[in-house]
């Protein structure tokens, strides 16, 4: 399979009023993403509100995913806190489309380094797909560090990269130098797109793409092209939107932004709820900008 590189859309979930998933405007989603020139999706992760989503709609949203997606890759939020959890939602999303399952480090459960190693090498002979860590120790409480992550990308061959949302950029700088030939490091937070990638990241999985897929892509082929001059350009444009996605908890500003477009409805499941109306404000004047 070819490397995972670029820049890959965390996509949101449309819900209509009524609370039931709007598979309309996700099909209408996924294909203004194809048409901005995204280079991968990712249906149900974090962005998407997979926590609140019944087994029926998970497997609906990959169905929709895969259908739109043109031969893009399509990588599926699929982990849990559970070695065995993480095996069922692969083992159910597996056969409608999945080409890669990004798996987060197990939350709450605060995992030693040795038990982190376990469950992934658990977790990829599970499955003949390729796995992707996804570090985020703001969410899940564990970090999981530059030498248990570098073991795994030596000795499990269908772990092929990490999701990098630590914020720790020594941290990430050591898997991106020490990283085995073909391993993608991925950032996991927009801000930091330009400062990994000008060090050696190969790509972003974004939420702000979901609002301008067109300039995240600019600004990763940019980076990919040693384009420092536009990158720096598309950064600084960009790095309000950046900073206002995340006024509120990932993904009510987004979710926000994305119903003043008109592209879905303003509406998420408990346990979030939808934007204050200092933070739709903020978000009509950031989009103003652009």
């Amino acid at each position: 399979m070819k490397r995972l590189e670029g820049c890959g859309t965390a996509l949101l979930t449309p819900f209509k009023k009524d609370g039931s998933v709007d598979y309309d405007a996700f099909s209408a989603s996924v294909d203004r993403q194809v048409e901005a020139g995204i280079h991968f999706l990712v249906p149900l992760g974090t962005t998407g509100e997979t926590p609140c989503l019944t087994a029926e709609e998970r497997i609906e949203v990959l169905r929709v995913a895969r259908e739109h997606a043109k031969g893009l890759p399509v990588v599926v939020g699929g982990g849990t806190n559970s070695l065995e959890e993480t095996r069922k939602s692969m083992a159910l999303l597996e056969p409608y489309g999945a080409d890669y399952f990004l798996i987060v480090v197990p939350y709450y459960n605060k995992p030693t380094q040795k038990g982190l190693y376990e469950y992934y090498k658990a977790v990829a002979a599970s499955t003949s797909k390729p796995i992707i860590i996804y570090n985020v120790p703001g969410r899940t409480g564990a970090n999981i560090t530059a030498e248990t992550t570098l073991a795994l990308a030596r000795d499990v061959d269908n772990i092929v990269a990490v999701k990098e949302a630590s914020g720790n950029y020594a941290q990430i700088s050591r898997f991106i130098r020490d990283a085995p030939e073909g391993f993608s490091v991925l950032s996991g937070n927009d801000e930091e797109t330009l400062s990994l990638m000008a060090t050696g990241a190969r790509g972003v999985i974004s939420v702000a793409s979901n609002i301008v897929p067109d300039k995240m892509v600019a600004l990763v082929e940019a980076l990919q092209k040693d384009d420092m001059k536009a990158a720096r350009r598309l950064h600084y444009q960009l790095m309000p939107l950046f900073k206002n996605c995340f006024v509120e908890s990932n993904p009510i500003p987004a979710k926000a932004a994305m119903s003043l477009l008109g592209l879905m409805e303003n509406v998420l499941r408990l346990p979030l709820v939808a934007a204050s109306d200092a933070t739709v404000q903020l978000m009509r004047e950031t989009l103003a900008d652009f």
